[in-house]
């Protein structure tokens, strides 16, 4: 998603429910200048001291408010008509000046929240706003060459008349500068708005990407775990299998003692299984037996025996207590080795090396089987040991041997210091 320019960001246009809030607005604002106008009528205190028939002037106000119900569909044409109208109302000498007035600064407010072309909001804006002071300037001076106003309560220190003239400039300069500013505002709030949900729309769809990378990790993760677990013991049971076949008749007891075998070693395999594929139900209890670690490798070696192959296993260096990810990471390894000598190698025998190192556990693997002409071509299994291995910053080396067989020898950091 690509970041929009903030400082050509153009307001989308009201939503429907805004539109209608635009309804209501103006005719609270018609009734609020109905009510207006017959109480001043009532009174008789009319803002320019006398003022037309009471239809006319409820007329104008109908006039000024009915444009407010598209002010955000169209900001600067609303603006400009009610300009116009405010002029024109104040040059009939409309009884009322508060609502109109209220209208003329929702009017320039909203141009400064919503026209879309900045440029334009600001230039209008401003030429409005000049115009009424040219029309107030014109009304002042109408006003002083009139006939003298009746001052005749007036106790302050001021002239009555340079204090009226003050006093309109002052408080026309407040209430458009106001409706200026908050315009500004209004459409700086929006911007920022718009920009912090950018945001989050893209903190979102991170998080989304996230934790769909997280889900591929973890299903490649349970693919490996499936095919350690599935391809190691299938191929034992094969080939115990096998031999329980050939030797039925003629040696029932050693076919007993096999299939006893590949009962034992299939309950091991759903035994993983079941435990590998808890983790996969939410509700799961954590099974320590979907994670074995370097306490099982005679299991594993008794099981490559069994399925025919000579095994030798040394253990070099002090003995100690590893991570549990990286005893299951050398278990793996070994498991996925064995594997492949068992499915591939057509070996005799496999010596199994672990060396305990200063701060490094290497696991070494190797067979005296078909040699470097029919060594297998890596699959999934040793792209997998190379994975696993890279969690804990460690190296796997695997190819054929000199002179027969195959290695397989895997370097795992252990965490301490040398």
């Amino acid at each position: 998603m690509e970041e929009p320019v903030w400082n050509e960001w153009r307001r989308p246009g009201p939503t429907p429910a805004q539109q209608r809030r635009d309804i209501g607005i103006a005719v609270l604002v018609l009734l609020c200048a109905v009510e207006f106008t017959v109480l001043v009528n009532s009174i008789g205190a009319f803002a320019q001291g006398r003022a037309p028939d009471l239809r006319e002037q409820l007329a104008w106000v109908l006039a000024l408010s009915v444009p407010l119900v598209v002010r955000r569909r169209y900001p600067l044409a609303v603006m400009l008509v009610v300009s116009a109208l405010f002029i024109a109302a104040q040059w009939r000498q409309l009884g009322d000046n508060l609502v109109p007035s209220g209208i003329l600064f929702l009017a320039i407010f909203t141009v400064g929240a919503w026209e879309q072309n900045r440029l334009v909001a600001r230039w209008s804006r401003i030429g409005v706003i000049a115009t009424m002071f040219f029309w107030l300037g014109f009304s002042l001076v109408r006003a002083l060459l009139g006939p003298p106003g009746n001052f005749k309560n007036a106790a302050g220190p001021l002239d009555p008349t340079l204090a009226t003239v003050v006093y309109g400039l002052e408080f026309n300069i407040f209430f458009f500068v106001f409706a200026y500013v908050v315009g500004e505002m209004a459409w700086t709030a929006a911007r920022r708005q718009a920009e912090l949900s950018f945001q989050a729309e893209e903190l979102r769809l991170s998080q989304e990407q996230n934790t769909r990378g997280a889900i591929a990790a973890e299903r490649m993760r349970i693919a490996r775990d499936l095919h350690d677990v599935v391809a190691h013991h299938v191929s034992v049971m094969g080939i115990q299998a096998g031999a329980a076949r050939r030797v039925l008749d003629s040696d029932p007891a050693m076919a007993r003692d096999t299939l006893q075998t590949v009962e034992e070693t299939a309950r091991t395999a759903i035994s993983e299984l079941r435990g590998l594929l808890g983790v996969l139900r939410a509700d799961a209890e954590p099974d320590l037996r979907a994670a074995p670690g370097l306490d099982d490798l005679p299991e594993l070696l008794e099981n490559a025996r069994a399925a025919g192959l000579e095994v030798t296993h040394g253990v070099y260096g002090a003995p100690r207590e590893v991570p549990s990810a990286v005893a299951l990471s050398a278990y793996r390894v070994v498991q996925e080795a064995l594997t492949n000598v068992v499915k591939h190698a057509a070996a005799q025998h496999v010596d199994v090396r672990m060396r305990y190192l200063d701060n490094t556990l290497e696991v070494e693997i190797t067979d005296d089987g078909r040699g470097p002409s029919t060594a297998p071509v890596p699959g999934f299994g040793l792209v997998g040991m190379r994975e696993r291995l890279a969690v804990h910053g460690g190296s796997l080396e695997t190819g054929p041997r000199r002179d027969a067989g195959y290695l397989v020898r895997a370097s795992l950091p252990t965490g301490e210091k040398p």
